[in-house]
């Protein structure tokens, strides 16, 4: 080990990794454990703090390595700074389930808390992205109450480690890398690292290595075993669902490995829910295929059973971009096998949602054909539906038809249907049902009224829906953007602030923040709202273009540059932009770069006649007026009629002479 000891140490010693990362590929086994644990006591020698992760969901679920990294700090950050566990409950709880038995999650709205069927909707994608962002923030702010020592963390295992938990450590060493004096190692197995480092930008990649290590016997439990440990497992989580977060995982790798193997299908399908359930879709997918290949044996002829698991995978396929596969799910394990009218109603319903949302080419009137089929079913008396989900289902189905009609550009007719709906639960349900769905539709037609452009309405309905569901936050930063259009700022600015504080971070909500103190006037909170955006997203075009305007406006030339450049390299055809380009370039006496940005924004919008004019009146100062009567004849014959033809008529005559 000696020889590993010291090729490992030289390579990666002798040269500080502060705010970088290191790929190391080795065998697993005794040896690579041993060279790591080394590695450790060395950083530790040199006062830095220290963790070697397994990053094994298998065992420990998709938080695999970060819950461990977590339970180890939450103790320290009790003591010193309890107020950062409640700013984060909410993400802490989701990564540490059992936290939820000893405190308050902070702010729940009603997605979080109805169940059954009273949740009607389920989180977006990036939900799961804004409690990685969230984490990060806690372990900024905890950083301050350490004593400044530099971290090592080392992610065993990580070629095993779930999507979300990648995702967070090449989001760490991106937005805090520098600030927390952090270093990561992540190892894996030969010939897997690189895909387990997808996610991280390369320039935070310090260094490959790749060691040739002696491989472990492996050790082999007997399956008796295996299937005893199961059964212990199975029986300690029963029907808890904060025990099967936990130990779900090993759970069904327990039985994988039995003398039952097939015991493991049903609890791969309660993990599917759990994680569909919580919008962890992309980790969700390691259960998908195993499931749907085995429908017909989980449900037989249990229809709701069917629906509920078919609805399962839908979402997680669909919301991960595999459409194709959400959409062959529904039609072959739902429309082709139910019969029951309660659940083909729904099979209906995501038929009509494919065909209008999510199928690359609209169809509409497929769509409303679905619904149609739906309603049908639902006003026929002889179908056996419970009077409540029968007026339920049909609100749904209205919602849905009035969403085809947005799309089509019937907007009036949307906002009727989403009207017809409310009157649905008003007149046949309880007050006290169906609570999300009442706000949803409030929502949906405060949207319909924002894209129509009837503000005052569109407040209304907003504030309808913040009054049944006050602590979602996408509520307030969407009645925001309503108050921003009205020009009522500092009501917008209230609202995205209540946006921010209920919710871990998101970008768009300080965009809009950005954009809003820049319509005050109030560049310095503006440049920093943008630039909080652009830690959460760094290649956020707009949010570069934002800023670059308001340093512009601030007089800080320079750095509106940098933001000019940054913005066009993740896009450069923007001939606008290139202008705007232009223009910085001139008032820095930069004329060459703004003559070409000029050249290359008319190459790609040849019929924008003011990109002509401001070129000539570049090419005048440089003395070319040949070239410059040329581009302002162009611009004079683009726009014939230009308010300023006669000025631009006089130059072009002074030109001459």
């Amino acid at each position: 080990m000696d020889y590993y000891h010291n090729t490992f140490n030289r390579t990666i010693l002798e040269q500080p990794q502060i705010g970088a990362a290191i790929l190391l590929e080795a065998e697993p086994g005794s040896s690579r454990l041993e060279l790591l644990q080394h590695w450790l006591q060395v950083a530790q020698e040199n006062q830095a703090t220290t963790w070697l992760l397994s990053c094994q969901p298998q065992s420990d679920g998709l938080w695999a390595g970060l819950n461990e990294w977590l339970s180890q700090l939450l103790p320290k950050i009790q003591e010193s700074a309890p107020h950062l566990i409640a700013k984060h409950s909410y993400e802490l709880a989701m990564i540490l389930p059992a936290l939820r038995r000893q405190i308050s999650v902070r702010n729940p709205n009603l997605t979080d808390t109805s169940i059954d069927e009273e949740r009607v909707r389920n989180y977006p994608l990036d939900r799961a992205y804004r409690i990685i962002h969230g984490l990060i923030e806690l372990l900024d702010s905890w950083y301050d109450y350490t004593d400044g020592s530099p971290w090592l963390i080392i992610c065993n295992y990580y070629e095993q480690a779930g999507f979300l938990v990648r995702r967070f450590f090449a989001e760490l060493i991106r937005r805090r890398g520098q600030k927390l004096n952090l270093s990561l190692v992540f190892v894996t197995a030969p010939n897997t690292g690189e895909t387990a480092i997808a996610h991280l930008d390369r320039k935070f990649l310090a260094q490959k290595i790749t060691l040739q290590l002696p491989q472990s016997p492996e050790i082999v439990i007997s399956k008796v075993k295996i299937t005893q440990l199961a059964q212990q497992l199975e029986e300690q989580i029963g029907r808890d669902p904060i025990e099967l977060e936990i130990h779900g995982a090993r759970l069904i790798s327990y039985w994988l490995q039995s003398d039952q193997p097939q015991k493991a299908l049903i609890w791969q399908a309660r993990m599917l829910g759990t994680y569909n359930h919580q919008g962890f879709y992309e980790d969700a997918l390691v259960y998908c295929e195993p499931v749907a290949t085995q429908l017909d044996h989980l449900c037989g002829t249990d229809n709701n059973m069917r629906w509920n698991i078919v609805g399962n995978l839908f979402n997680c396929y669909a919301t991960t971009g595999d459409i194709d596969k959400a959409y062959q799910i529904v039609q072959q394990e739902a429309i082709l096998k139910i019969d029951t009218p309660a659940q083909l109603v729904r099979a209906y319903y995501i038929m009509a949602m494919f065909h209008t949302r999510f199928l690359p080419k609209h169809d509409h009137a497929q769509a409303e054909e679905y619904l149609n089929r739906s309603l049908s079913i639902l006003a026929e008396p002889t179908a056996d539906i419970p009077s409540d989900d029968r007026h339920f289902m049909t609100a749904f189905d209205l919602n849905g038809l009035a969403l085809v009609r947005h799309r089509q550009g019937r907007s009036q007719e949307a906002v009727e249907l989403c009207k017809l709906s409310i009157e649905q639960f008003k007149n046949h349900l309880n007050r006290g049902q169906h609570r999300l769905h009442r706000s949803v539709l409030d929502y949906n037609i405060a949207q319909v009224y924002a894209a129509m452009g009837e503000l005052e309405q569109a407040v209304t309905y907003f504030t309808s829906a913040l009054v049944a569901d006050p602590n979602y936050s996408e509520y307030y930063n969407d009645r925001g953007n309503v108050y921003q259009r009205m020009g009522y700022l500092d009501d917008a600015l209230n609202d995205y602030q209540q946006a921010i504080d209920l919710s871990p971070p998101y970008y768009e909500v300080w965009m809009n923040m950005g954009h809003c103190y820049y319509l005050k006037g109030l560049l310095k909170e503006a440049i920093n709202a943008y630039s909080v955006a652009l830690d959460l997203q760094p290649t956020l075009t707009s949010a570069f273009i934002g800023r670059a305007q308001t340093f512009e406006a601030w007089g800080h030339l320079d750095d509106a540059l940098l933001d000019y450049n940054a913005a066009l390299a993740l896009d450069p055809e923007q001939p606008l932009l290139l202008a705007n380009r232009a223009t910085l370039h001139y008032e820095l006496g930069q004329l060459t770069q703004a003559l070409s940005d000029l050249d290359t924004a008319i190459s790609l919008s040849p019929n924008n006649p003011d990109l002509y004019q401001n070129r000539a009146i570049l090419l005048i100062t440089l003395g070319q007026s040949n070239a410059a009567s040329h581009d302002l004849q162009t611009y004079l014959s683009l726009d014939p009629n230009a308010p300023d033809r006669a000025e631009v008529e006089k130059s072009l005559s002074s030109l001459g002479k």
